[in-house]
């Protein structure tokens, strides 16, 4: 198993791009793919797999390493005001950008009238969710992690914050308390979903 890391390390230090990208994708779409197990689908559905993970490769994953590349060729270094404006920009401008691509993106896919419903209702509740989370990760991040990985480092850490979108956008509101509710209530994941349509 560790000679299994230490390859992908290794082809991701020689081929970042592509590493980082197919990796963060991968995880953002396992995401989608835990929150149908845990609804206990009857059978999953490949197609809502599919739209979120065209939206984590098209968009998300490149995002995601362009973004680090820029706050880092901006604030280098490990220094404490460094870290901390890259985390102050972080989670004021891509966060917010990539919880409304999305939200609004997967809408399309899905072929929603409306695509910026999910964004109206959710977005808000996301984002507060959000900051009691990824800024944690992402200090770790800046802190720890080199440059060649941090792009995979976040995408790990999105598999969970994937599930829980996908949990949002279908059956709750971007709290962490309707998370929470959800998985600690009796027969939870057999509560019926909104419809996604």
């Amino acid at each position: 198993q560790s000679g299994d890391w230490i390859s992908i390390f290794k082809q991701a230090k020689r081929f970042p791009w592509i590493t980082n990208v197919t990796l963060y994708g991968c995880l953002f779409a396992g995401g989608d793919l835990v929150h149908q197990c845990l609804t206990h689908r009857d059978g999953l559905d490949w197609r809502r797999t599919r739209n979120v993970a065209v939206v984590a490769f098209s968009f998300h994953g490149n995002f995601n390493y362009l973004w680090m590349r820029a706050l880092e060729r901006r604030f280098p270094g490990r220094s404490a005001r460094m870290v901390l404006q890259k985390l102050l920009l972080d989670q004021t401008v891509a966060s917010p950008v990539a919880t409304s691509v999305f939200y609004t993106g997967v809408s399309l896919l899905d072929g929603k009238d409306d695509v910026l419903q999910d964004w109206r209702e959710k977005f808000l509740n996301t984002y507060k969710t959000g900051l009691m989370y990824w800024p944690f990760v992402q200090l770790l991040n800046f802190l720890l992690v080199p440059l060649y990985l941090r792009t995979t480092f976040t995408g790990c850490c999105a598999f969970l914050w994937a599930t829980f979108l996908c949990f949002s956008r279908h059956s709750g509101d971007g709290t962490a308390a309707a998370a929470w509710a959800w998985l600690t209530a009796p027969g939870a994941g057999q509560q019926k979903e909104q419809p996604s349509g």
